[in-house]
């Protein structure tokens, strides 16, 4: 963990932060997405992370693609803004977090998958059908679900 959080936490140590992150949910050409399998909890999940200060939410959403996963995200479609208890999270390491994340879907990316940061252990497409809500990372697991409620019929 490096920046702002990073230097709340030297304060605060593990009491609940209010978290404001932005996401990104890539979809490929058949509207499957595609989610990482976290190093820290072990649950699936999309790129996303902290804003630092004064950053725009839209170069975070990129900038943590990259980090997470190697891409480039090319154009932006807003989807979601998962807030309230159900992004509340305990991280495996006991930081607290009320999360505030602004996500979007890109449909239009490019570069070499691969986790740059060892953030995420696996990087798969996933399809509607073949996502088990159970095994994704719990502060997000009802915007997976909503992802899934509008677009499963989409899929080819």
């Amino acid at each position: 963990m490096t920046g702002y959080i990073a230097d709340l936490r030297k304060i605060v140590g593990h009491k609940t932060l209010i978290q404001c992150a932005a996401s990104i949910i890539i979809v490929d050409e058949r509207g499957r997405i595609l989610l990482g399998k976290r190093s820290d909890n072990k649950m699936w999940g999309y790129s996303g992370g902290s804003v630092e200060i004064d950053e725009y939410v839209e170069d975070c959403a990129k900038r943590e693609l990259y980090e997470e996963m190697g891409l480039f995200a090319d154009e932006l479609e807003f989807f979601y803004v998962n807030s309230g208890p159900e992004a509340h999270y305990i991280y495996p390491n006991g930081d607290e977090v009320s999360n505030f994340e602004i996500i979007y879907l890109c449909k239009k990316w490019h570069g070499e998958l691969t986790s740059r940061d060892g953030e995420m252990e696996e990087l798969r497409f996933f399809s509607c059908d073949e996502i088990d809500l159970s095994l994704i990372s719990p502060p997000i697991r009802h915007v997976v679900a909503a992802y899934i409620d509008r677009f499963s019929r989409m899929e080819a």
